[in-house]
Order: C-alpha cells, then sequence, then structure tokens
C-alpha cells in the first residue's frame, strides 16, 4: 500500500512538474512581422520588419500563455531605399520619434492543444488599441532541426485600420485597412 501511494505521489509531483508555464525567447533570424494594403486599387503591396524579439510564456498542459513583442520599427523594408525612408517618416511611421512597435497579450485561446487566438494590445506611434490576431499554424515541442531544443513555431493575422494609430496620410486612396502578419519561431531559455 505504501508503494501505491509513493507511485500516486510521485505521479501527481511529476504532473504539477510538467504543467509549469515555460519561457521562450523570439529568433529573430526566424520571425517577422509583415503588413500588407491595397494600394490605389492597382496593386497589393507587402512590406516587413527585418528586427523583430521578444518573449513567450506557454504551459501546453493548461493552455495558457502570453506573448511580448517588440518591432524594430527603424527595420522597416520595402524593399526600395527612397520609399523605405518615406515610410519612416513624421506622418507615416515616425520611427525617429516612436523607435519601436510592440504587441502584448492579454489572453490566449486553445482549442485542444492548438493555440487559435491571441488578444492583446498593439501599440504603434504611441497609441495604444486592442487588437487579436488568429493565429493560422502552431506547433510546439522539439525543433525538427535543433533537436535538442524546445521550440514554438506559429504564424498569425489581424486587420488593422492605420488610421487608428496616427498613419492616415493619402487615406482613402491608399487602404486604411492593413493586413499584419505574424511569423514566429522560440526557443525554450
Amino acid at each position: 500500500m505504501k508503494r501505491i501511494a509513493f507511485a500516486v505521489a510521485c505521479a501527481v509531483i511529476a504532473a504539477s512538474a510538467s504543467a509549469a508555464p515555460e519561457n521562450y525567447s523570439i529568433d529573430p533570424t526566424h520571425s517577422a512581422a509583415r503588413f500588407g494594403y491595397d494600394h490605389l486599387g492597382w496593386t497589393y503591396q507587402q512590406h516587413r520588419f527585418d528586427q523583430m524579439t521578444g518573449k513567450i510564456v506557454y504551459d501546453k498542459v493548461a493552455h495558457t500563455g502570453s506573448v511580448d513583442v517588440t518591432i524594430d520599427a527603424k527595420s522597416l523594408n520595402t524593399g526600395y531605399a527612397l520609399f523605405t525612408q518615406q515610410m519612416q517618416a513624421e506622418d507615416m511611421f515616425d520611427t525617429a520619434k516612436y523607435p519601436t512597435i510592440t504587441y502584448k497579450s492579454t489572453g490566449v485561446k486553445f482549442e485542444g492543444d492548438k493555440l487559435v487566438a491571441i488578444d492583446g494590445e498593439l501599440t504603434v506611434k504611441g497609441i495604444t488599441k486592442p487588437v487579436s490576431l488568429t493565429v493560422t499554424s502552431f506547433a510546439a515541442g522539439q525543433h525538427p532541426v535543433q533537436k535538442r531544443r524546445e521550440g514554438i513555431g506559429a504564424n498569425a493575422i489581424a486587420k488593422i485600420k492605420r488610421s487608428d494609430f496616427g498613419i492616415a496620410k493619402q487615406v482613402p486612396v491608399v487602404a486604411d485597412e492593413v493586413t499584419l502578419t505574424f511569423t514566429v519561431q522560440a526557443f525554450k531559455d
């Protein structure tokens, strides 16, 4: 009987230990924030920010977590130097005054083991608004290439109005609605 009680106690301790939240750091070489919008009704333009860092907390047993991301606004990249400069100007992102963009989660939603949505607050140009991300893919576990490392991979999408964040130049000729996409890979600390 003592052996059964000991075995049950060990199982409870092991289950409690595995339910602990784990911390992950975003891998900036495999993570990016992008945005796209309708340009004059002729094309759909897509640009990216080349530098993104942050922390993720994930509890795979309790299905809870949090996300805290910082984007270097000065890393905005349109693929064309002059246009990148125009996008970083005061009447657009104003990266000299607002060098970072942040996203901090306020809640996460799981369906079974799959993360499906993240609610949070996006701050652009010092303006903070609630933004919900739809998670389009999510994987957690041993990294397929770096076999000794535990990691997380996810893609998420949201639509916002850029004018809500003080970026209204050329609206409505250039669309106010912007699609945000985040590609994130993170490794356990």
